[in-house]
């Protein structure tokens, strides 16, 4: 099933644009089943829901804010600001009820194809000014056949601001100040696993750092570099070369959201690396809004790397 993703990027270049001002206006956090969620995640939701439902109007959505949720925790105040920056991001008048409609386009609905949508993944991070992502991930079946990520902190050179998206069996990369792109593939295998540059989450209740070394250790990785980072950016970094590794253990029960790996996983299997649950099983992405058949991910640039990472997890005591 060929997909063009034209209007799908100029949509992602929207969002990065739109959650950049936000966050340049230091939004605070409303709480929404104790995460924070901002006007910057339903600014950005509705800006992808309406290009889904322009591009792909029969498709399914399976995304992490609602309608409902906007008019419950958000003041009059705070949703005609919404309204305002979506309008002049479209550059077309955009109501209250137009939103509410947008945030909830393709909910509920039963298709072969799935858009799976974080407007803002990596609330913490963007609250406190650091990396953040805008993803949008596609399902095919239950299977992760595309996606699409807007990040807007990653450095590249002088400049930050990346978008990276797989189609088939291609990744690509282009900066979110221009639009020519460029093929990207995972980093080459290191000599004897040394030096091998590790990701990990930034917040300690979404990641066991503790237990990330242990496995590490376990491996024989050779002076592995560890850098934390917010969101599917790490996902991007793996998959462009930036880094070789990504270890997600379980931590305290929390269950995964489809949303927070969609993207990712589909641009680092197009990119030529590994994704997969913390026994070397794929990630399965068929059964709603949570991994409930999974534990946890392993990402790498796959090879001898992802092989040392699922033998060190065997018979590893696993939090959650």
């Amino acid at each position: 099933m060929s997909v063009d993703f034209n209007g799908l990027i100029a949509a992602m270049r929207v969002c990065a644009t739109l959650t950049l001002r936000v966050q340049k206006m230091n939004a605070v956090g409303l709480m929404k089943e104790g995460e924070p969620v901002t006007i910057a995640d339903y600014a950005s939701q509705a800006v992808m829901c309406h290009a889904i439902a322009r591009e792909f109007p029969d498709d399914a959505v399976l995304a992490e804010e609602s309608g409902e949720q906007f008019l419950s925790l958000v003041s009059e105040k705070d949703r005609q600001l919404v309204a305002t920056l979506v309008g002049e991001a479209l550059k077309q008048t955009v109501s209250e009820s137009q939103l509410v409609d947008w945030l909830n386009h393709g909910r509920g609905r039963d298709a072969a194809r799935t858009w799976l949508i974080d407007p803002v993944d990596g609330t913490k991070g963007f609250i406190a000014g650091r990396r953040y992502s805008i993803a949008l991930g596609m399902l095919l079946d239950g299977f992760a056949a595309g996606g699409l990520l807007a990040c807007p902190g990653y450095p590249m050179g002088k400049e930050t601001g990346v978008l990276l998206y797989a189609q088939g069996s291609a990744a690509w990369m282009t900066r979110l100040s221009e639009t020519k792109a460029h093929r990207i593939a995972v980093a080459p295998e290191k000599k004897g696993l040394k030096g091998v540059r590790a990701v990990g989450s930034v917040e300690h209740q979404h990641a066991d750092h503790d237990g990330m070394m242990q496995i590490f250790a376990k491996a024989k990785l050779a002076s592995p570099v560890v850098e934390r980072i917010d969101s599917q950016d790490k996902y991007g970094m793996v998959a462009c070369g930036d880094a070789d590794l990504y270890l997600r253990l379980p931590k305290d029960g929390k269950q995964h959201k489809v949303w927070d790996h969609a993207a990712g996983v589909a641009i680092v299997h197009a990119a030529g690396g590994a994704a997969t649950d913390l026994d070397g099983s794929p990630l399965d992405f068929s059964h709603g809004r949570v991994l409930v058949k999974n534990k946890g991910m392993v990402v790498s640039s796959g090879g001898t790397l992802h092989d040392k990472i699922l033998e060190a997890l065997v018979g590893f005591p696993l939090d959650g």
